[in-house]
């Protein structure tokens, strides 16, 4: 028996995973609200500067929990 086409399956879905998180990121930048909602979090000092995006982490898992929710039914 050959242990390796589970691996390979493995691997192809994990380089389609990271194709698509790629171009979101490389669209994420195209979307004037991402980052700069209300309860996101900045603060800068004199040397210092701190950023937590808290409402777009929230919006982010809101939306990815539905989606997986519609796709991965059994």
């Amino acid at each position: 028996m050959n242990p390796w086409p589970p691996f390979g399956k493995l691997l192809i879905l994990f380089g389609f995973l990271m194709i698509l998180v790629g171009g979101l990121l490389l669209l994420a930048g195209k979307i004037p609200w991402i980052g700069r909602l209300p309860g996101d979090f900045y603060i800068q000092k004199k040397n210092f500067s701190f950023y937590f995006p808290l409402t777009t982490s929230i919006i982010i898992s809101i939306i990815l929990t539905l989606l997986f929710f519609l796709f991965i039914r059994k």
